[in-house]
């Protein structure tokens, strides 16, 4: 039997370390393996082939990061209800997302899958990348209930106090990912498109495992049928925390598609350096992230076990920790940006190369405010205020939108380099009082939580 871990009783520090850990390796895993297949499709297919993928980033975002929002929102009723110890509700929140993410994820694929062409022509995707974006990006969202199923188990796993095993199935797809990205474009000659697949078949294959491996492993998992049905009230009560988070991630990535959008018309030079430096973006933000999705469970476990202030000591805890690793990563960004540029492109593409490091300085100076969002934001996501979350992404979606529409026409790519940490900034703006909000409310027992244990 896989064991499941409680967070509700120790030094706080050491216990949201221990679960981010893993998180953190898992996370760099994935944008390890992004920056392959990045550096892949770059040396091998060329810079236009590069843009063919970035160039739908942002729109893939919006809707896989619709789906990994509504994944993590499901699991925390999990998380609560195993902090409570009321297991009988815990099973049926289970099973309940379960199917439900059936529904969700197939209708989200047809529909997405329909609308791609029409997405990149609203995006401005250039015409000599239109082709190759176009089969990347329908790919991607064919396997839209792979990437919804693989991200709804690990969620649950987490919410268990088990960190490690959704690692261990991260590994195994990543290295299948990276081996099937070289036959699927080297032998078969698939192009950006076998990029695609080879994701999408690797997560599939993930997505099974986890299943099955939770299934068995977990015994608090074992109920009654009634407990696997799926039941109309506990469907509501997801959706009600799922859908908010799904949207926060939506909304955000408006943001980031409008950006994308005002980039994609300044040329193929600066559509190959956005992709480039959002990959080392992605990559080195992960510590932060994970810190973030650690704190979601510590704090929606802790809130369902009647302990809020074990909530703010971990805030301090995660904060002191995403300092120490900001100022390492933005010595290393501030130093040697220019060649980790060269992992994507030859170093006679000097205009990419200049505009790749000239983004990665600008997100350096910003990462602290990074840092504490991704702290407080999902610190108020596992207890449950959802909506404030989802209302933090609103304040990035406006602040990106304003750098596209105001001041890239203005000042060209030096602003499009910017949009990302004046997103960061105003979403902090609107976290630090709305957590104030949260926590008071939660220190005096307030608010009730729409996650309350049954009658």
């Amino acid at each position: 039997m896989a064991q499941c871990k409680e967070m509700t009783a120790g030094r706080t520090m050491p216990l949201i370390f221990k679960f981010a850990l893993p998180l953190l390796l898992g996370n760099v895993l994935q944008q390890a393996y992004s920056l392959i297949d990045a550096s892949i499709v770059g040396k091998c297919l060329g810079v236009n082939a590069l843009g063919a993928v970035g160039s739908s980033t942002s729109v893939i975002f919006l809707i896989l990061g619709f789906c990994n929002g509504c994944c993590c929102g499901f699991a925390i009723p999990v998380a609560q209800r195993f902090g409570a110890r009321d297991y009988s509700s815990l099973r049926r929140y289970v099973y309940s997302s379960l199917k439900l993410t059936a529904v969700m994820s197939l209708s989200l694929a047809l529909v997405a899958s329909l609308l791609c062409a029409c997405i990149l022509r609203w995006m401005s995707t250039p015409e000599e990348i239109f082709v190759d974006s176009y089969w990347y990006l329908l790919v991607t969202f064919i396997g839209i209930p792979a990437t919804f199923f693989y991200n709804l188990l690990s969620s649950i796993i987490r919410a268990l106090g088990d960190s490690k095993t959704p690692f261990w199935f991260l590994l195994g797809s990543s290295v299948l990912n990276v081996v099937l990205d070289f036959f699927c474009i080297l032998t078969l000659g698939w192009g950006v498109a076998g990029a695609a697949i080879a994701t999408v078949f690797s997560q599939a294959l993930s997505a099974v495992l986890c299943y099955v491996y939770m299934i068995k492993k977990y015994d608090i998992l074992a109920g009654t049928a009634q407990e696997r049905r799926m039941d109309a009230k506990y469907v509501k009560k997801l959706l009600s925390v799922g859908v908010p988070m799904g949207l926060q991630f939506s909304i955000t990535a408006i943001g980031s598609i409008m950006l994308q959008s005002a980039n994609n018309a300044l040329g193929r030079d600066c559509v190959a350096a956005f992709t480039a430096a959002m990959r080392i973006k992605m990559f080195v933000i992960c510590p932060a992230e994970s810190l973030g999705i650690a704190m979601s469970t510590f704090a929606g476990q802790n809130y369902g076990a009647g302990k809020p202030k074990r909530v703010w000591a971990g805030v301090k805890s995660t904060f002191v920790m995403g300092m120490i690793y900001v100022a390492a990563i933005s010595t290393v960004l501030f130093l040697f940006s220019d060649t980790i540029t060269l992992l994507f492109v030859d170093a006679s593409d000097t205009a990419i190369i200049a505009n790749t490091v000239l983004a990665n300085h600008v997100a350096a100076t910003f990462l602290p405010m990074l840092a504490l969002l991704c702290n407080l934001r999902y610190t108020i996501q596992g207890v449950g205020f959802t909506n404030f979350a989802m209302l933090s992404g609103v304040m990035e979606m406006i602040a990106r939108t304003v750098v596209s529409v105001v001041f890239v026409p203005m000042y060209g790519y030096i602003a499009v380099c910017y949009g990302d940490s004046m997103a960061w900034c105003a979403a902090c703006l609107f976290l630090v009082p709305a957590f104030c909000y949260v926590y008071g409310k939660t220190k005096k027992h307030e608010y009730v939580s729409p996650l309350k244990a049954e009658d």
